[in-house]
């Protein structure tokens, strides 16, 4: 990934030592979204699946003058109907600098990641209150699908469901 020229600010891949910025990042986006104490990851965890033997996501970051003031966050998924696609898991440009099209950046990046590697598509939740970002993707024509609803199990849910289908 290339070095962007805009004024200042550097979009690159991220590596392990920009861990304590992602989590950082990570925090503030739960702050927003009004989910504080939704973060269970550690930056140990992070490091391991990001940077580890079997890393299972992509960072980009954005750099300003040697602080991480963005992140984008994302992971291959498959598509039985259209192959492999990129998940956007996260975009977060820190309170201060957003409107500096940071976000922007960050985002053509991925979508240059989902090219490169020769992905069918990109797909991403964003929240039905969070009108910035839903502005920010029509500017891109995404297709927003009210059809499909979200499911999803914590670890504990897997684990007590496992052990009342135990078989006799």
């Amino acid at each position: 990934m290339n070095a962007t020229n805009f004024p200042d600010i550097i979009i690159r891949k991220g590596t392990p030592e920009d861990i304590p910025s992602m989590l950082r990042l990570v925090k503030e986006l739960a702050e927003y979204e009004k989910a504080p104490d939704e973060v269970e990851n550690t930056e140990e965890k992070m490091l391991e699946d990001g940077f580890g033997p079997q890393p299972v996501y992509g960072l980009i970051v954005a750099e300003l003058e040697k602080e991480i003031v963005g992140i984008s966050v994302y992971y291959f998924r498959y598509s039985t109907w259209k192959g492999k696609r990129l998940y956007l898991e996260d975009i977060v440009v820190t309170e201060p600098h957003r409107g500096k099209k940071i976000g922007r950046m960050l985002f053509n990046a991925t979508m240059q990641v989902s090219l490169e590697t020769n992905c069918n598509g990109m797909l991403w939740q964003v929240l039905d209150w969070n009108t910035p970002a839903i502005e920010f993707y029509k500017k891109y024509n995404a297709h927003f699908d009210g059809e499909w609803i979200n499911c999803s199990l914590s670890k504990l849910q897997i684990q007590e469901q496992l052990s009342f289908s135990k078989p006799d």
